[in-house]
């Protein structure tokens, strides 16, 4: 599918400034659309908006279809009424800077946890009919969501393999006395879903308004500990505990001299495609309905994948594995209509690879931060781009641009000093580059390319250095903490960001209707 020219911004919810230790989809995600709008952007790219488990990673969450609670806006809750004004005005003094997820969680829940009593214990309330609607319509995902958060709960956040063996194995007499049993804090879970699909679809409606489209992420697995994986047990390879014989990764590469261990279970293909891929259509039309745009994870992995011994501790003795192939978009655009994918074909991609994505015309990745360590035929230079493309100066997982060029470079590559320092002198000649301004030159060079797409992380935006990266690839903890400072929405950089999009042609106007 092609996309309008057009550019935008890397920005995920729980970056944004609030007083209450993460970032809320209430009044800042407003002001930010704001922002984008008036810069003459219409994209805002988020990182997956599910609920964050193992390590806080959106990339690791407990469902592949619900929202993260924490986003909730407090504020919005008080002007609803589920909370009291006094229940917020003394947050905590959290850090500025970043987020502490052990003093936000508790925090967050304890005042969530209010705000469905309160709903609970009021008859009549204005939300009781569209809670109930709610429920209808998601109930093939909601209640067993609910069910795992509030089991998960009672046995004190143990995964599921290591719950009692009939809940564990969804035996249904254990459903059934469980559901009794906890019908209260599943029901809590339910209704934060609620609360939070209510707050974003007027967020999304905004950006609607104001021109911007959203993209979303899609990972290519999902989390072992998570509702998906223990709803849904025949379609893993999994043993008789529940735990998996085989799990995700990629081979030793750039990043890693003995690669990455994901650890997330591997599909039974051969069970989805029996399904006609239904479970991958239902998580595409929850996706959907969240964003308008999706950006589909190490898409190479529906080609071929890296499949690694679940006793294995790294990614180095595994094996590549055929995936569904063209199967699961046939399947997909069968039942959905025309894809609107990004498709993530970073790193070592084969010609298997890119003959699928070209199949379905899903435009794939650039980064510029990748462009300088090879030769003037990289596919990641600009002058080597198909219009087909979305470019970016970095991503979640890469330093800044200023923390790549402040860098020796070593520090998360398997790269030597020397080869560092050629690439930046490299960058420098192609850029024009004195090197002062690096991220408003790898702002530009993108922005004059031929790529449809392109999309800058705020932290490019404001020239931030290392310490506001986002995430360290196989770092397991210490990632997604970075939050912008309250004053990140500067006049000066909305007018560069307007006066290089008229200039390139990516406003809304300068489109053919």
């Amino acid at each position: 599918m092609r996309f309008p020219r057009c550019s935008g911004i890397l920005l995920h919810p729980t970056s944004f400034p609030s007083r209450y230790g993460i970032g809320e989809i209430g009044s800042e995600a407003y002001r930010f659309l704001d922002f984008l709008a008036h810069s003459g952007q219409s994209l805002w790219q988020v990182l997956p908006l599910g609920p964050t488990g193992y390590g806080d990673s959106p990339y690791q969450c407990f469902s592949a279809f619900a929202g993260n609670p924490l986003l909730l806006s407090l504020e919005d809750l008080v002007k609803e009424k589920l909370l009291q004004a006094e229940d917020i005005q003394d947050p905590p003094a959290f850090p500025e800077d970043k987020i502490d997820y052990g003093w936000v969680i508790p925090y967050k829940f304890d005042l969530l946890t209010k705000a469905y009593h309160t709903y609970a214990s009021t008859s009549n309330h204005p939300f009781i009919e569209q809670y109930i609607r709610f429920c209808e319509w998601n109930w093939w995902w909601v209640n067993d969501y609910g069910l795992f958060m509030a089991v998960k709960n009672a046995h004190q956040g143990a995964p599921w393999p290591q719950w009692d063996e009939g809940i564990a194995r969804r035996e249904p007499d254990a459903i059934r006395d469980w559901t009794d049993r906890l019908r209260d804090e599943v029901e809590a879970f339910k209704f934060w879903q609620f609360l939070f699909y209510r707050q974003w679809n007027k967020v999304k409606d905004y950006a609607h308004q104001k021109g911007i489209q959203i993209i979303g992420d899609i990972p290519i697995y999902v989390a072992h500990d998570s509702a998906d994986v223990w709803a849904n047990q025949h379609l893993f390879h999994l043993d008789e505990q529940g735990n998996p014989t085989v799990v995700a990764g990629v081979p030793p590469d750039y990043f890693s001299e003995t690669g990455q261990l994901w650890g997330n279970p591997i599909y039974r293909w051969d069970r989805m495609a029996e399904g006609q891929y239904q479970w991958w259509i239902e998580r595409f039309k929850a996706v959907l309905n969240q964003v308008d745009i999706v950006r589909l994870d190490h898409f190479r992995g529906f080609e071929a994948f890296w499949q690694v011994p679940g006793t294995e501790k790294t990614a180095i003795h595994g094996e590549w594995v055929k995936g569904p192939n063209a199967a699961l978009f046939e399947a997909l655009e069968s039942a959905l209509g025309e894809l609107p994918i990004i498709a993530e074909n970073l790193g070592v991609i084969t010609e298997e690879v890119e003959a699928l994505r070209n199949r379905f015309a899903f435009p794939g990745m650039r980064i510029l931060q990748f462009a300088f360590c090879s030769t003037p035929l990289s596919v990641d230079l600009p002058h080597n781009y198909e219009a087909n493309t979305v470019a970016y100066s970095g991503t979640h997982d890469n330093d800044t641009t200023v923390g790549w060029w402040q860098s020796t470079g070593t520090e998360d590559s398997t790269r030597a000093a020397e080869e560092v320092q050629k690439e930046k002198a490299y960058a420098k000649a192609y850029l024009h580059s004195d090197g002062r301004e690096i991220h408003w030159d790898f702002i530009r060079a993108l922005m004059a390319s031929v790529a449809d797409m392109v999309v800058f992380p705020m932290q490019d935006l404001l020239g931030l250095g290392a310490a506001a990266r986002m995430n360290f690839p196989g770092r397991p903890s210490g990632n997604w903490q970075w939050r912008c400072p309250a004053d990140y929405l500067k006049p000066e950089i909305k007018d560069r960001m307007l006066a290089l999009a008229e200039i390139y042609g990516r406003l809304a106007e300068d489109r053919e209707p």
